[in-house]
């Protein structure tokens, strides 16, 4: 057994501390947090008020869903490196346009860079699940933005992505057996990881642990979807151990990537979160699991390196969202994803940076673990599945058409509805209706929240059945599984 001196002993310390500093600093100079910035609300302080609490939280990444000119405005010397968006809806015009193209990055990028630190636009956001069928237009508007970018001789300082959901994948368990969908790996991914590779880009991709684990919380432990400690998971495919869910989703990813020759290509997560708070169906949604998931994520981004498969990925994670937002369409999650209230105060207290690491600690009550739900009573409008045999959702037409269609867009986007089948082509897309399309995505979303309590609103533009619904040759399905 060695022993020191009381200065020996104090030296080793102060040494040990230096350099615990020193690898938090080269970490923090490879890995980064940064937030998303949404605005779909009403009660949201000025965009200069909002790079102001950005400075102040530390916060030297920002992302934002459009091109807003006063928020790029208010960004404007402030050092924060920002992502823009190219919305679904100008893909066919990016696309078919190469003068548009150049148009919009000369409006919405040239205008303001470099003041405003434009690092990044995504052409698009989870294109594959828009309802528009926008993904057609996908590989020609990123083309034809970078282009744009080269004109202006800005493609080495910006790069061009687009943000696609984990629902590209066909398969994300176990991790080792990730794959992207076969109908989209010949005209999708493998000229969009083409494109990524010579142009020096990266993938960005939209990760959400909580939808996995509110979907599957009998069989997904909560501290592993938290980062908690756990005993973990081992990969049958290739061997590693697993000890958080979120890498075990990254990891799926980048065996997919590599499944088609493409481990050279990096990758941001442009979006991931937690919600403080959901509806009595919605198992986890809760201020301490949030403050968990997103405190324990700054720290495993931080400090942590790589994923299993790949050790040496420092990643670039967004988290979702910065505010609470309450225009959002959907159930009450939707609209409290947020790190700060309008107001600009804390929904819980976490660190961004470093410095703010130090002193942080995961603070769980002592009834937190592994929470399950029972099935719920039924409180009118829909019905629980405790309590009934089979039940569909449909899709009220008499509500109109703005309404069926922000539901249509919600499901089949951010509410995780299997949408395939009403894409053309597939055995439900006939007939071309938005009533049918309608029904069938609500139904889809229904049908995985085990018909719970309040799944089948949509804003009152859907409703239940007891006898099954058909649209043509189309039966809508039923069951926990759909």
């Amino acid at each position: 057994m060695l022993c020191f001196s009381k200065n020996q002993s104090m030296e080793r310390h102060v040494v040990a501390v230096l350099l615990l500093l020193s690898v938090f600093s080269s970490l923090a100079d490879a890995a980064s947090v940064g937030v998303n910035y949404g605005r779909i609300a009403d009660n949201l302080p000025s965009a200069y008020k909002v790079v102001q609490l950005l400075k102040s939280q530390g916060l030297e990444r920002v992302k934002v869903f459009d091109s807003d000119p006063a928020v790029l405005r208010a960004l404007a010397g402030s050092d924060i490196k920002v992502t823009v968006d190219l919305p679904n809806e100008l893909l066919s015009s990016a696309a078919k346009s190469q003068s548009f193209a150049t148009n919009w990055v000369q409006r919405n990028v040239v205008a303001y860079h470099p003041n405003t630190q434009i690092e990044a636009i995504g052409v698009g956001n989870e294109v594959f699940v828009d309802t528009h069928n926008t993904t057609k237009f996908l590989i020609s508007a990123m083309k034809n933005i970078h282009t744009a970018l080269v004109h202006f001789k800005l493609e080495s300082s910006i790069k061009v992505s687009s943000p696609i959901a984990l629902s590209a994948l066909q398969n994300s368990y176990p991790s080792s057996a990730g794959s992207f969908r076969p109908e989209l790996v010949e005209p999708v991914f493998k000229p969009m990881l083409e494109f990524l590779r010579q142009t020096g880009s990266y993938l960005m991709v939209n990760c959400y642990p909580y939808f996995a684990y509110e979907s599957n919380s009998d069989v997904i432990p909560l501290d592993y979807a938290l980062f908690r400690e756990n005993p973990g998971v081992v990969d049958a495919g290739n061997g590693l151990r697993y000890f958080n869910l979120f890498d075990a989703q990254i990891d799926a990813v980048f065996a997919a990537m590599s499944a088609l020759k493409y481990d050279d290509i990096n990758m941001v997560v442009s979006e991931t979160g937690w919600p403080s708070k959901g509806d009595s169906v919605e198992v986890g949604a809760s201020v301490e699991n949030a403050a968990a998931y997103n405190g324990n994520l700054v720290r495993r981004i931080l400090t942590g390196g790589g994923t299993p498969l790949r050790p040496k990925a420092d990643l670039t994670v967004y988290l979702f969202a910065l505010f609470n937002e309450d225009k959002k369409f959907g159930p009450t999650s939707e609209r409290n994803y947020g790190l700060f209230f309008p107001n600009e105060r804390k929904v819980y207290d976490i660190p961004f940076t470093v410095e703010g690491l130090k002193n942080y600690h995961d603070h769980r009550s002592p009834v937190s673990g592994n929470q399950h739900v029972t099935a719920p009573v039924n409180g009118g409008g829909d019905m629980s599945k405790s309590l009934t045999g089979n039940t569909w959702c449909v899709a009220n037409g008499e509500t109109g058409k703005e309404k069926l269609q922000a539901g249509l867009d919600y499901a089949c986007g951010e509410g995780g509805a299997d949408c395939h089948q009403i894409q053309p082509g597939s055995a439900c897309y006939d007939p071309n209706t938005l009533e049918a399309h309608a029904s069938y995505a609500f139904n889809s979303y229904y049908q995985k929240k085990a018909r719970g309590v309040g799944t089948c609103y949509f804003g009152g533009a859907a409703y239940v059945v007891s006898q099954p619904p058909k649209f043509g040759k189309c039966e809508l399905p039923t069951g926990y599984g759909n």
